[in-house]
C-alpha cells in the first residue's frame, strides 16, 4: 500500500534520521492517507476513514508546528496535542480492525507504528513539562 516514492514507516524504523519524532509522523501521516485512501475506494467505508484520516494526520502536523514554537509552553501543548491525536488515531484504528473494514494484520502494522510514535511523544511530553517546572 505504500507509494514507492513515498517514505515507508520501514524505512523510518531503521533509526537513521535526524529528528526521530517529526520523520516517524511524517512517515505514518503518508501510510494513513494511503490507507484511508484504499478503505474509501475498495470498501466505500468514508466516516471511519475519514476521522482515521484526520487524526493521522493531525500528529505530524502538530509535531511540525512544535519546531517553530513561541514559547516552551507552546512546545509542550503543540506535543501534547500529537499526542492525544495519536491516542485517538489508534481508536479509529482499532475500530476499524474489530469492524472487519481491513484485515488486522495490516491494521496492526498501522498500530505498531503508532505506538512507537506515542512512546515517543510521551517522552517527549514528560521531559518538556519537568523542564518548565525547572525553568
Amino acid at each position: 500500500m505504500t507509494g514507492s516514492d513515498n517514505p515507508s514507516i520501514d524505512q523510518w524504523n531503521n533509526g537513521s534520521m535526524t529528528n526521530p519524532i517529526q520523520e516517524k509522523s511524517y512517515a505514518f501521516a503518508i501510510e494513513i492517507v494511503l490507507f484511508c485512501r484504499e478503505l474509501q475506494k475498495e470498501k466505500h467505508e468514508y466516516v471511519l476513514s475519514k476521522q482515521l484520516l484526520k487524526s493521522g494526520t493531525s500528529i505530524g502536523a502538530n509535531v511540525e508546528e512544535a519546531q517553530r514554537p513561541q514559547s516552551r509552553a507552546d512546545f509542550c501543548s503543540k506535543m501534547s496535542i500529537a499526542l492525544k491525536e495519536a491516542y485517538e488515531t489508534r481508536y479509529w484504528l482499532r475500530l476499524i480492525r474489530d469492524t472487519h473494514l481491513a484485515p488486522s494484520s495490516e491494521v496492526q502494522k498501522y498500530l505498531e507504528a503508532l505506538e512507537h510514535i506515542i512512546r515517543l511523544l510521551g517522552a517527549i511530553t514528560s521531559s518538556s513539562r519537568k523542564k518548565a517546572l525547572i525553568h
